[in-house]
């Protein structure tokens, strides 16, 4: 069991008042707050560390590249990838998720300023690698519940090149219609990307069964990782998914950096999507050659002091457990799943087996905006409206709903405090 007293204490603005109320912070699925570790850690780096990366020969900067790729080894472990070089820093998920969608629909010309993705292509047993790439008529497979940032990115691929962008849908109580995945996929299916766990309904969806249907045909696929790494353990090792990608924000690190993780072979055969400084390995007149992964897909100058706060974030997730955090979240969710449930008129949207981090749900006659700024004058933080995964608000035929979410610091109080603001709020509004 984990010590909760001494973990709220470790997150200086659980402190603060709202409205002269106690803050119940209920929004983690948006962002976590951030313990007092990674923002002392944040503060030291920039007080005594701070410099670029990797090119400089002077003191600091070799200090600011040790920082950075410590970081990197530190994220390698967490998730159980097999080499720091399988590991890039990302602005976050969304960026992760652009940058294999802008890698994947580079035309043939552009791919072939890569020498290094050349040298690469023989590793793949289908001949080119390039015949895995996005080319017209090919399909990708993504499902109903992804978030905007696993959805648009291939609805404009595949609008680009003229390919299939095809969706699996889920049931009524938000589950993946596992089944029909074995008709949408054809001999002409490239990419499936999906989900661990909505950021809608909290279902954790089968991505390991997934993963293992897809390799059957030598489809890659993507995991958006983004409301799971926080709540659950992770091994992409096991998983064997070819991609998995998420944000340090949604992890008690700052905003601005992520990761993508992806397999060293498909990593050696991308040509990078993005070009600048600190990814080049020649440059002449006449052509330019890339380094190897992961600086390849790292250009410009990166989130160096981001890079750290996740290196923290992730040393204070260590420190706790994470199977001691999933173990613990679990028994307020399920205590919140089971009190929202069973107040009157409470809709709560996704029913799994197995469920974390979010809870949607609607208020009978009340609008989600309206409930969710009431219980904001009562220091209740909840998110409202469509939470970028309007297909899904469409398949249950609304508008949006409010969203509960949950990290390490959260207690049954609070919830017994949310409980009673919907109760407030259903007597303040359904009385007008």
């Amino acid at each position: 069991m984990i010590e909760i007293k001494k973990i709220r204490e470790d997150f200086p603005i659980l402190q603060k008042k709202i409205y002269g109320k106690p803050l119940v912070y209920l929004d983690n699925a948006a962002t976590t707050q951030k313990p007092r570790k990674v923002l002392d850690t944040v503060h030291e780096f920039y007080s005594t560390k701070n410099s670029n990366i990797h090119r400089g020969v002077h003191y600091l900067s070799e200090e600011a590249s040790a920082s950075y790729e410590d970081a990197r080894e530190t994220v390698k472990k967490f998730i159980n990838a097999e080499k720091n070089s399988e590991i890039i820093f990302t602005q976050g998920t969304t960026d992760a998720v652009n940058l294999i969608a802008g890698s994947f629909g580079m035309s043939e010309t552009t791919r072939a300023v890569s020498e290094h993705a050349q040298k690469h292509a023989q590793s793949f047993s289908s001949g080119s690698v390039f015949d895995t790439f996005i080319k017209k008529g090919n399909e990708i497979i993504v499902t109903e519940v992804e978030h905007h940032s696993n959805f648009v990115p291939w609805q404009m691929l595949c609008k680009d090149k003229g390919a299939t962008l095809k969706i699996l849908p889920v049931d009524n109580n938000g589950n993946l219609m596992i089944d029909s995945l074995k008709t949408l996929i054809t001999d002409k299916t490239k990419l499936i990307s999906l989900t661990y766990v909505s950021n809608v309904l909290g279902i954790i969806n089968p991505i390991k069964e997934i993963i293992g249907m897809a390799h059957q045909h030598d489809i890659p696929v993507l995991i958006d990782g983004a409301q799971a790494v926080q709540h659950i353990p992770i091994d992409v090792q096991d998983l064997d998914c070819d991609f998995f990608a998420f944000s340090g924000h949604k992890m008690y690190a700052e905003t601005g950096i992520g990761v993508l993780y992806g397999k060293q072979k498909w990593l050696d055969s991308m040509p990078p999507y993005r070009y600048g400084g600190g990814m080049i390995s020649s440059v002449n007149l006449e052509k330019t050659s890339f380094l190897e992964p992961p600086l390849k897909f790292e250009a410009g100058t990166g989130n160096i002091a981001g890079a750290v706060s996740l290196k923290a974030a992730i040393e204070y997730i260590n420190n706790i457990g994470i199977k001691k955090i999933a173990a613990y979240e679990k028994e307020v969710y399920d205590y919140a799943m089971e009190k929202l449930r069973n107040l009157p008129g409470v809709n709560v949207y996704g029913d799994s087996e197995k469920m974390c981090g979010a809870i949607s749900f609607n208020l009978d006659n009340i609008h989600h905006y309206d409930a969710g700024s009431i219980l904001d004058k009562m220091g209740i933080a909840v998110r409202t409206g469509e939470h970028c995964a309007e297909p899904l608000m469409k398949r249950y035929n609304i508008k949006g709903t409010v969203r509960a979410s949950f990290a390490v610091y959260n207690t049954q109080e609070e919830v017994d405090k949310l409980v009673e603001g919907i109760k407030k709020v259903k007597e303040i509004l359904q009385n007008d």
